[in-house]
């Protein structure tokens, strides 16, 4: 399927390209702010988390939500530590809903790991025949101009902070598949490279299930629901949402593209999003002869936790993934001043060269991700620890998952034990 947004290379890291309009530049100076991409700021996020207040008010726009999420997909601390950590300082358990929402994201994980590439397929037939759908977003969704104040406040968002709140990115998916009949595919590709925190089994399999081919019925939601849950700006009286479930029910099911609200209505520009390393990234080509000897620790956008002391920090960015996933400038930025921050070496090439390069340390430590999985097959690196004691065999729904769940993993002691060590030969 064809990648929403053209692929270019930047000329920098923070630098829009030429002719870009002014708000682009106040967009990609002022995003950074709100999440730091440092490891205080994560532990800062998870030791402010208000956990007592979160069952009741998560679902509200201004509810208190964590926001660890950019720093849980990127590596800053690891799932299990921060179940750790909540167990310790606040005797959660397995009731609790904020672990309960952790849990989705080892559940991605793990129907990630036993399906492969068909998490970026329909895993059964959805609501509407497949020819029902279009294959591009339609232009005034990806421009925040449908009419629609709560699609357009949240597209605005997405472009200006790389961030959603999960309600906000269900109503956004919702609205998109249902009511505007484009293809979740698309859809969940566009929203993935302007995200922060985007995960590929999170944001994929989550699009599948609003869209009700990993679900059997399609989340829906109607201008009554928003009003319940948001401010007064995202509420969208008098448009097409504001029906009744069984009218949304029954467009979504055999309805066409409803299109934007009548009238004219102010939009934003999509920054673009590039499939390249920035060319002043600092990232040059890999050379195995530099490692002769070293014990190496490996940084890579998914493992951006501190370096443990007494360890040769090398960077890597794989051109393979990124020329397939292409994230925006701002993604960019945030992940390449952490990279530049934790590392002495830093290297970008295929995932063949990245892997026989670093093979040529003495030995090798980190993380591994599902994103890279050749540092696993090539390299020997373990994945992370979900932190919860799971069910070997595939589970086919969360509930499923949640209900076989022996409990939490048993707790590694020290931080540096939720990585794997490679020794070579």
């Amino acid at each position: 399927m064809a990648k929403s947004g053209g692929v270019s290379a930047p000329r920098g890291p923070w630098d829009p390209p030429q002719g870009a309009p002014s708000d682009a530049r106040q967009r990609l100076a002022a995003a950074p702010s709100r999440f730091e991409p440092t490891a205080q700021a994560a532990w800062s996020r998870l030791r402010a988390a208000r956990v007592h207040d979160y069952p009741r008010t998560r679902n509200h726009l201004q509810g208190a939500v964590t926001r660890l999420s950019p720093y849980l997909t990127h590596g800053f601390l690891g799932l299990q530590e921060a179940l750790r950590d909540l167990r310790l300082r606040h005797g959660l358990d397995l009731r609790h809903k904020l672990i309960q929402e952790l849990g989705w994201r080892a559940y991605f994980r793990h129907a990630w790991g036993h399906l492969g590439e068909r998490v970026f397929e329909p895993l059964h037939e959805g609501v509407a025949p497949y020819g029902a759908y279009a294959r591009e977003l339609p232009a005034d969704v990806r421009e925040g101009r449908t009419g629609v104040a709560v699609v357009d406040r949240a597209v605005r968002e997405l472009y200006d902070t790389g961030y959603l709140h999960n309600h906000a990115r269900l109503w956004l998916a919702s609205y998109v598949v249902h009511q505007r009949k484009a293809y979740w595919r698309c859809a969940a590709d566009w929203m993935w490279s302007h995200l922060l925190d985007g995960d590929l089994a999170s944001n994929h399999l989550s699009w599948q299930w609003v869209a009700g081919t990993a679900s059997r019925k399609p989340y829906l939601f109607d201008a009554a629901n928003v009003a319940r849950y948001a401010g007064p700006a995202w509420h969208s009286p008098g448009t097409v949402i504001d029906a009744g479930y069984d009218v949304l029910d029954r467009r979504a099911r055999t309805g066409g593209d409803c299109g934007a609200e009548p009238g004219m209505h102010a939009g934003v520009a999509e920054p673009p999003v590039h499939g390249v390393v920035p060319r002043d990234a600092g990232f040059a080509p890999a050379q195995a002869d530099a490692l002769t000897g070293c014990d190496v620790w490996v940084v890579h956008p998914w493992c951006l936790r501190d370096v443990p002391p007494g360890l040769l920090a090398v960077a890597v960015l794989d051109r393979d993934f990124h020329a397939r996933w292409p994230w925006s400038a701002l993604r960019w930025d945030w992940v390449l001043r952490r990279m530049r921050g934790l590392s002495t070496l830093r290297w970008s090439g295929s995932s063949a060269q990245l892997a026989a390069a670093l093979r040529g340390a003495r030995s090798l430590h980190g993380v591994a991700d599902p994103h890279l999985p050749w540092l696993q097959r090539d390299c020997g690196l373990a994945m992370p620890p979900s932190g919860f004691d799971e069910p070997g065999r595939y589970c086919a729904s969360f509930s499923a998952w949640w209900s076989r769940l022996r409990g939490f993993a048993p707790s590694a002691a020290p931080d540096n034990q939720e990585c794997s060590t490679w020794r070579t030969q």
